[in-house]
């Protein structure tokens, strides 16, 4: 069976699908493979790094789709690309369907097979293929790194003969995985870390890397199945705003990354909020790409306001992109593995599976996705 590796066009997108490393774990497998010449240009890694791994080059695109059985993606394919491929193939990416209805359609009428690994289930037997997660973690340890190299002061406290240098106090607003590393890797930094979540069960993970949990009463709130939080309501968000402005008056850094399943992210950090911050002070939103938590800050942006810098960067895992390649191409490779029956040589497209059930958008020229579905 084929797999075709396009490479990335998004001028943003650093990140490649595959690393040579899974070229030939997937060659050991029985798989045929063909990478677009210059996938891993802006990794960097070499087309001959992959041609010696045991991948065909080939320079157009279209020859690729046309015989591929699997298509592997950092970002999904436009519509243009999806009428390309031939009936029957299995698409795998970042795909973020809620949102793009018409390209979920063109999947369907292409009868292509589309998974979405932004639906990858939260739970153990899935830990492998969970791309959200691998991509989430360095981004929160990316969004430290930028603030610690932007801020004009030294993260950890220092004892010096002319005096004492207090340590950079940051603050956390989401203790998912983004939130967990920015936590883990602003406390290696030396600095004094605070975090929030309206999930009061983080507040051991929190602890546990060294951080103060800040707490809001805000009644009743839970999570999702998958663990994202759920949406607040209008007066649990007003609540939440008040006691807010309190934290981030006392930050030198604030990293947001809170975001609500299939929706947009919550506005957490208003306007009022960052005139409160003092001069110098940092944010960086890295909930931007789905809607953003602070207000004012747009996709691609690094902006100043009242002497605070606002980074709405796009892709932060691509800021490193040899690491994020990694983990990701192992996602994908993972999820292939689930999929592909080595002994027959065919992929099982089980809807009734606890994972590709929940991850596949279309297939058989059909939206089957329940979440979808119910939308």
């Amino acid at each position: 069976m084929k797999l075709f590796i396009p490479r990335e066009t998004d001028p943003d997108e650093t990140r490649a699908a595959v690393l040579p490393q899974h070229v030939r774990q997937l060659k050991d497998w029985g798989w045929e493979i063909q990478i677009e010449s210059g996938l891993g240009e802006r990794v960097p890694v070499p087309d001959s790094a992959y041609e010696e791994a045991g991948a065909a080059l080939i320079s157009h695109r279209r020859e690729g789709y046309a015989s591929a059985d699997v298509i592997f993606r950092v970002r999904v394919s436009d519509k243009e690309e999806v009428a390309l491929m031939k009936p029957g193939a299995l698409h795998i990416s970042f795909f973020d369907p809620f949102r793009q209805p018409d390209l979920v359609d063109s999947f369907a009428q292409a009868r292509v097979t589309a998974i979405s690994m932004e639906l990858i289930p939260r739970i153990t037997v899935a830990q492998k293929m969970d791309a959200l997660s691998s991509q989430a973690s360095l981004a929160g340890y990316v969004a430290v790194i930028l603030a610690a190299e932007r801020i004009n002061r030294v993260f950890p406290m220092m004892m010096t003969p002319a005096g004492t240098l207090a340590a950079v106090r940051v603050l956390v607003i989401g203790a998912g995985v983004a939130g967990l590393q920015a936590i883990a890797t602003a406390r290696r930094l030396g600095a004094r870390v605070e975090a929030y979540d309206v999930r009061p069960e983080v507040e051991e993970q929190v602890k546990s890397l060294g951080a103060r949990f800040l707490k809001i009463d805000l009644g009743q709130v839970g999570s999702t199945p998958d663990g994202y939080a759920k949406q607040l309501t209008e007066e649990q968000l007003q609540r939440q705003r008040e006691a807010m402005k309190r934290f981030c008056s006392h930050a030198d850094v604030l990293i947001t990354t809170a975001q609500v399943f299939g929706r947009r992210a919550p506005l957490i950090v208003t306007e009022e909020m960052l005139l409160a911050m003092r001069p110098g002070s940092i944010v960086v939103d890295l909930a931007v790409e789905s809607g953003g938590n602070v207000e004012g800050i747009r996709p691609g942006s690094e902006v100043e306001k009242n002497g605070v810098l606002l980074l709405g960067l796009r892709n932060l895992p691509g800021r490193v992109p040899y690491h994020a390649s990694q983990v990701y191409g192992s996602n994908l490779s993972a999820m292939l593995g689930h999929l592909y029956d080595r002994e027959k040589g065919h992929l099982r497209i089980d809807l009734q599976d606890q994972i590709t059930g929940r991850c596949v958008v279309t297939h058989g020229g059909q939206v089957v996705n329940p979440l979808l579905k119910e939308g």
